[in-house]
């Protein structure tokens, strides 16, 4: 009797990686909501995220950065990344729940590491199960360690007693545009050097249908950045 008969095969399926496009979000969408509200336990894993649309929002501040795993002509499962400057991270990577634990994750990190590599990211992270010995290993893989808990926590909403003036990035002339985007940069370059999300401004500002016009909160001294 030969090894080969005495041993489990476990058989990756043929999968093919390519950038996701506008035509791909309803299903990338569907795979999120369901991937997460599964692992989650819900009871409607597709009522995951409620009303919000995150892929699509995701989708139009960095389409370049997204990616779609297909098996057979179908998307299974897809994965993003966003370019701050100096600063890199990505997610969520979705995979359809019949097709968990059959490689696919591994095949979607590989051109988000590409990507870092490419923008000359010097700090990129991402957010996970801290629980998932499954999560925290694959990323593992790609060099990434775990360093914090993040406390989810809750708040009850009160009235605010002072409405903070705002003004739309859009209703300001090209001069207090480019004025704010400077301040923001500031701000953020204070925070890690280098860290800088003008395009996810810009793009906000671009695409309007999608997302809340970028705002700018203004204060005495500098607009401070609100997105």
């Amino acid at each position: 009797m030969n090894l080969e008969s005495q041993t489990e095969k476990i058989v990756k399926p043929d999968i093919f990686v390519r950038p996701l496009q506008e035509s791909d979000l309803p299903v990338a969408d569907h795979i999120f909501r369901l991937a997460f509200g599964t692992f989650l336990g819900f009871p409607e894993p597709e009522t995951f995220f409620g009303d919000a649309d995150y892929v699509k929002t995701r989708w139009k501040a960095h389409p370049e950065a997204f990616f779609a795993a297909e098996m057979n002509g179908e998307l299974v499962g897809s994965n993003f990344a966003t370019n701050w400057g100096s600063v890199g991270f990505f997610g969520p990577l979705t995979i359809r729940p019949d097709l968990w634990d059959k490689g696919i994750g591994k095949r979607l990190m590989e051109p988000v590491m590409n990507l870092f590599d490419e923008w000359g990211t010097r700090h990129a992270g991402l957010f996970t199960f801290s629980h998932s010995a499954k999560h925290v290993g694959l990323y593992h893989k790609f060099g990434f360690c775990p360093r914090f808990l993040t406390a989810i926590m809750s708040k009850a909403v009160e009235p605010a007693k002072s409405e903070a003036q705002w003004t739309k990035l859009s209703a300001m002339s090209p001069d207090e545009q480019n004025e704010a985007l400077r301040n923001c940069r500031e701000l953020t370059d204070a925070i890690y050097e280098g860290l800088n999300l003008e395009h996810e401004i810009r793009e906000r500002k671009t695409n309007e249908h999608y997302f809340d016009d970028g705002r700018t909160i203004r204060t005495a001294k500098m607009h401070r950045c609100l997105i």
